[in-house]
Formats: structure tokens, sequence, C-alpha cells
């Protein structure tokens, strides 16, 4: 799992922005391809063939402009806080959203989930764990800031059976994260140890 975790000394701050610039420009862009296009079909639905196409696409697909903001806000800030870690940003991004996602598949609702907000709660927790994992003063840090800004989004998130919200997917997402920042943590820790070996 060393992919997680740039261990070379080659993290780029810059290259990573560029990358959440982008990931972010292609959510508005998909947003307004939709209104042409019924791209919101490719939702996913839980435990349905077709279904399985959302757990990829599920970040990208929002209802309406209000949906879309709500999410860009918390989704930039929680990806830029990773572009200045040593964390791989893309991979991360890639581990939280695919076992949120296939968590979701496998234990929702029966309902079509559109949305980057479980990919949302999936970095927060990330941040959260990673600095409790990690016990370092920096990810402390984050978290704490993280945690301060969007309390009362991850509590109310995740309260069951509210109306036209994917609680599930929310709660599911942050446990996604809370996983892969458990992994990243053995990884850095294995990085640093004398004589540790990377697994292919």
């Amino acid at each position: 799992m060393h992919h997680l975790v740039d261990t070379r000394n080659v993290h780029s701050i810059r290259r990573n922005l560029t990358g959440v610039a982008i990931f972010i420009g292609i959510i508005w862009f998909v947003y307004l391809l939709d209104r042409v296009l019924p791209l919101e079909t490719l939702g996913l639905v839980p435990r349905t063939v077709h279904g399985l196409t959302g757990i990829v696409a599920m970040p990208f697909l929002h209802g309406d402009f209000k949906h879309l903001v709500g999410n860009t806000v918390p989704l930039g800030v929680t990806l830029m806080l990773l572009a200045g870690s040593r964390a791989n940003t893309g991979a991360i991004v890639v581990f939280i959203a695919l076992l949120g996602g296939l968590g979701l598949w496998l234990f929702g609702r029966t309902a079509l989930h559109i949305g980057a907000s479980g990919l949302v709660f999936g970095l927060i927790a990330f941040h959260v764990f990673a600095g409790i994992f990690e016990k370092r003063l920096q990810s402390v840090i984050i978290s704490i800031i993280v945690g301060l800004l969007y309390t009362s989004t991850l509590l109310q998130g995740v309260v069951p059976f509210q109306k036209g919200v994917s609680w599930e997917g929310h709660l599911i997402g942050a446990i996604a994260g809370a996983v892969v920042a458990l992994m990243v943590s053995r990884t850095l820790q294995r990085s640093i140890s004398p004589g540790a070996t990377d697994d292919a």
C-alpha cells in the first residue's frame, strides 16, 4: 500500500492542487452536461447490476445547483488539506470513493444515490482518524480544524432516515475514510521503521 503515501520525497503540493482543481472542475462539467443528458441514471442503486456504475459515477452526479455547491465547498477544503500532506491525494480519493461506494452498494437502501457527500464525509473522517492514528501534531491540528468547521454537518449527515438524504452513504463514506487513514498510518510506520520493506 506504499502508493497511498509519497515516501520518495517527490510530493508536489502544486501538482496535487492542480489535480484538486481538475477533479472539482470535472464534477461541475458533469453537472452542466447532466442538464441536457440523463446522467443521473448512472447513480448508485444498491444490489443491482446497473447500479454498479454508481460506485464510480456517484461523486460526479448532483441533483441541483444547491446540492452541487453544498458539496463543492467542503470537498475543496478537505482535498486542499490532503494535498498539503504527505499522502498521495489521488490514490486516497480513489480508495475512499471505491470503498464507500462498494459499501453503499452492499448495505444501502434501495434508492438512487448520487452526490459527492459520501466522499466528503470520507475525507473528513480520514483527516480526523489520521491525526489519531499517526499521533502527529500537524495531523491532529488539521483534524481539529476540520472537526470545528464541519461538526454540525457531520452529525446531521449521519442521522438515520432523513428524507432525501443518503445518510447511510455519509456513514459508510466516513467508515471508508477511517479505514484508509489506518492503512496510511501503517504504511507510514513501515516506511520509517529500520529495515522496513514495501509490499508490492
